[in-house]
């Protein structure tokens, strides 16, 4: 139910009719949850986490497949390929949301740039400097043509962002491989992870315009932006802790000379981790964290160490370390979280483990493709994880992570022909009643509004309410079935009616609208309805 202008954003509104208002932020920064159920999930935030998964796998795909190419690896192709399953995920994503055929045409123009790439290292490995310089040229053009199409696809994506967008993906590409060519390793490495992380920015601005565009299908109910932005932070550093330690366990496996390069750019992901850790139970707990942490990547250590050995028992001692360890991390994160189950645990993490051994095992029996499928396995699993470790944390600590200007959820009950209306513990007789008029159910406006704080006007030559709340007002008209909030017009299902002298409005108004949760008692005809109301009106912008 698109009722909103396109520049609006649909926030959460208090049932005294908080009114949204126009701003640049992603709708998740101004969602508003209910006390009760606040989680990390919701259409909306699961839609940006994928979106982010994918294009980060983009970006360390396209990274190694470089490497690969100037290199000239035995495995080029299978790294390739596993770049091109990559955009065929992506366009399957877009596809769902927009159409097939939306989808299809998406795909065609996203592996459009990827050859351009692959001309950049052609170039570079000749010494070509004027076909490197082409390629540049052409993926500057691209991102123009990229950009107009998402605009033309989304009113919400402007060619001009979609362009700088693109242009920062490919700088940070480009300085990853020609630090790397240039054998400036730890640069290289520093540039990698740039370039990993510039992904989740372009994807939170594409998740961002597709919600805004259907806001029903991708609506943020149940998650919080702090919530939302804890998950995709412990996404992100957990996949790229997965992809870093299955890159650093082949650069040790082939003795590469970027090796210790590529093992400090793990350790540096492992910091970050344990300092996301640390934000949420205390620099003691993430110093604990980040002990215990890296003492698995020792393990992973010592399987490469025995494998390049053709060592057996070695591999297999390193192994066990791993067993063991899982029991040990599985039992501090469950002592920290009574959310978190031990055996839960130490299942992810002998996923993890598996996933890991199945991609360097493939790759040193030189089974490229089990090795890169088995790799992005272990890319994905990890994004399983943190959604498992972010929720139990939002979980745990459920107010920590409401936003400013939250305020607990109001409970609201009513009956069906009764005078009672009582908010939370608090009883209000009213002088009317809800009622059913066909098969829609009315409740009393005035009464709702006046019991959470909000002026209501009432204006008797125009036949005129106004509710006023933090600086917005809300305007509706009797035996209309449209109103205004803040002046634009919006449609709200089925005319206002009077009864008993008061203003009544049709309940679905309130639950597709607003966005309540509503729950029907039918023994009885009594209606409840919970939301969470802001604390303070929002502030206004562009």
């Amino acid at each position: 139910m698109k009722t909103l202008s396109a520049k609006m954003l649909p926030l959460a509104l208090s049932l005294a009719l908080t009114l949204p208002v126009a701003s640049a932020s992603l709708p998740y920064m101004n969602h508003v949850a209910s006390a009760h159920t606040l989680s990390v999930n919701s259409p909306a935030s699961d839609l940006r986490a994928d979106v982010d998964r994918l294009l980060g796998e983009h970006a360390l795909l396209a990274i190694l497949t470089m490497q690969k190419g100037i290199n000239g690896s035995a495995d080029f192709n299978d790294a390739a390929a596993a770049l091109d399953k990559n955009s065929d995920e992506l366009s399957d994503a877009i596809g769902s949301v927009y159409g097939k055929e939306a989808g299809n045409q998406f795909r065609v123009l996203w592996k459009k740039h990827i050859p351009f790439f692959v001309d950049y290292v052609k170039a570079t490995a000749v010494n070509d400097e004027a076909g490197r310089k082409a390629a540049v040229d052409e993926l500057v053009e691209y991102a123009g043509e990229f950009g107009a199409f998402l605009e033309s696809a989304n009113p919400n994506f402007k060619q001009a962002d979609i362009v700088a967008s693109l242009k920062g993906h490919v700088s940070t590409l480009i300085s990853a491989f020609d630090k790397y060519h240039t054998k400036e390793y730890t640069a290289a490495y520093t540039s990698v992870r740039e370039a990993y992380g510039h992904m989740f920015m372009t994807g939170d601005y594409l998740a961002s315009g597709i919600a805004k565009q259907d806001p029903d299908k991708f609506n943020w109910s149940g998650t919080s932006r702090k919530a939302s932005d804890l998950r995709i932070a412990v996404d992100r550093l957990l996949a790229e802790h997965g992809f870093l330690a299955a890159l650093a366990m082949q650069k040790g496996l082939d003795g590469a000379p970027d090796f210790a390069a590529a093992a400090a750019a793990l350790d540096q992901n492992s910091d970050e981790l344990s300092d996301a850790i640390g934000s949420v139970y205390g620099k003691d707990a993430g110093d604990q964290f980040r002990t215990l942490w890296k003492k698995h990547i020792g393990f992973f250590v010592d399987y490469v160490t025995a494998s390049a050995k053709k060592d057996e028992m070695g591999r297999k001692e390193a192994i066990d370390e791993l067993t063991e360890y899982a029991g040990e991390f599985a039992a501090f994160l469950a002592g920290a979280n009574p959310n978190l189950s031990k055996d839960a645990l130490v299942k992810e993490l002998g996923h993890h483990v598996g996933h890991l051994q199945q991609a360097f095992d493939s790759y040193a029996a030189k089974e490229y493709g089990n090795a890169y499928s088995s790799l992005r396995t272990a890319y994905s699993h990890m994004y399983m994880t943190g959604d498992f470790l972010s929720g139990a944390i939002v979980t745990q600590f459920n107010e920590k992570f409401h936003d400013a200007g939250m305020a607990a959820s109001p409970k609201v009950w009513m009956k069906i022909g009764g005078s009672e209306l009582m908010i939370d513990d608090k009883t209000v007789m009213m002088d009317t009643a809800p009622y059913m008029s066909g098969t829609h159910t009315y409740i009393p406006l005035r009464y709702l509004a006046e019991a959470i704080g909000a002026e209501v006007k009432w204006e008797e030559s125009t036949r005129t309410i106004r509710v006023i709340t933090g600086g917005n007002t809300a305007t509706f008209w009797i035996d209309k079935d449209y109103m205004e909030l803040n002046g634009e017009r919006q449609a709200i299902g089925s005319p206002v009616m009077m009864k008993d002298s008061r203003t009544q409005v049709p309940l679905r108004f309130i639950t597709e609208l607003l966005g309540w949760d509503v729950k029907w008692n039918e023994s009885d005809g009594s209606i409840t309805l919970t939301k969470a109301m802001p604390m303070t009106s929002p502030a206004h912008s562009h």
